[in-house]
């Protein structure tokens, strides 16, 4: 029995890393500018990694960006004119108060119109290869374009946006100062893409142990994190982000999706690229700050951590968790919260 056992495991295992290795490959053929993209993060943050040989490295204590478009990309995130009746921010479904989401399974938009799919965090969005779920969007700048001109989201338009911006004198001031052509849409997707850039959220406890403080995560922690690693989570969760720099499938080892209909949602990937391989390819997600940024999965239907392992134990590892596991693993995902503006999350 013993035998068959660690067969099954091998075995298990085997499956997992061909399926990463392939679906990096895929991932990095799929979208040809990510080499690109990581150079230049690499070349605008530097890493001061402690120890080479863990998969995890630490958020960067300061980022340099121009103090000036952060303030006035912060002003656009929380401005409620970008959307079409002037009820909808960014900041609507990406609170950063609420770990940068809504803690919602789906986000509500103009007129309350429910959205498809759950908002991920926009805290250390600017880690990761691509944005959104699906990675429709190569960089911040285009993302934020997205949501004002969704009918579900914000539901306006850039000649309508403009006109309202361009009526206040903040922002024709603000605009001025940073933009010699003034308000156009490139400009405003700018300042909010340079201000989510500045969302970093360092110094987490477990950062802080990276650096070498030993005693900044307890000892269930530290096992908890070994488990993390021994399981093979960071196959997926590596790296700054802890997430966020490749596509995988959701349901490797058992299907996900078997007991209810498939929503367009669901397709993921596969609705940028229309390829069969990409079907259910979602970005992995980051980990970062992952007790604030519930309910979990790209359509919020988790509400707990525990209950997201047991997911993720399933359908990606083939295997049943155990309490132990789960309770260990989970006090490591605590120490993943970090400080923004150097204050606790």
């Amino acid at each position: 029995m013993d035998e068959m056992v660690n067969k099954i495991t091998w075995t298990q295992h085997l499956a997992i890393g061909i399926f990463v290795v392939l679906g990096t490959a895929l991932a990095i053929y799929d979208f040809h500018l990510t080499g690109q993209a990581i150079k230049t993060l690499q070349a605008s943050v530097p890493l001061v990694i402690e120890d080479q040989r863990e998969p995890i490295l630490p958020i960067p204590l300061t980022l340099v960006l121009d103090p000036a478009k952060v303030t006035l990309g912060e002003k656009l995130y929380h401005d409620p004119r970008l959307s079409g009746d002037d009820t909808v921010s960014c900041a609507s479904c990406h609170d950063l108060a609420k770990g940068g989401t809504d803690q919602l399974p789906l986000s509500r938009g103009i007129g309350g119109r429910l959205g498809g799919i759950n908002s991920p965090t926009t805290f250390n969005s600017g880690f990761n290869f691509v944005q959104f779920w699906d990675g429709r969007a190569r960089t911040l700048e285009e993302q934020a374009a997205g949501p004002i001109h969704n009918p579900s989201e914000m539901g306006s338009s850039w000649p309508e946006v403009i006109a309202k911006l361009g009526a206040d004198p903040f922002f024709r001031q603000f605009f001025a100062a940073s933009y010699p052509d003034g308000i156009t849409a490139v400009n405003i997707t700018d300042a909010i893409g340079t201000f989510e850039k500045s969302l970093i959220t360092p110094n987490s406890p477990f950062d802080r142990y990276l650096r070498g403080e030993n005693e900044a995560i307890g000892p269930a922690a530290r096992e908890g994190y070994r488990l993390f690693k021994e399981f093979g989570c960071v196959a997926c969760h590596q790296g700054v982000n802890i997430g966020g720099n490749m596509f995988q499938t959701v349901g490797v080892l058992e299907n996900y999706f078997a007991h209810r209909p498939i929503t367009k949602a669901d397709r993921g990937r596969y609705n940028v690229t229309g390829r069969a391989w990409n079907m259910h390819q979602f970005k992995v997600p980051t980990l970062r700050n992952i007790a604030l940024t519930f309910p979990y999965l790209h359509d919020g239907s988790v509400a707990t951590l525990r209950g997201v392992l047991e997911v993720m134990w399933s359908s990606q590892l083939g295997r049943k968790l155990q309490e132990d596991e789960a309770k260990l693993i989970i006090e490591f995902l605590k120490t993943l919260t970090g400080e923004y503006r150097g204050e606790p999350l």
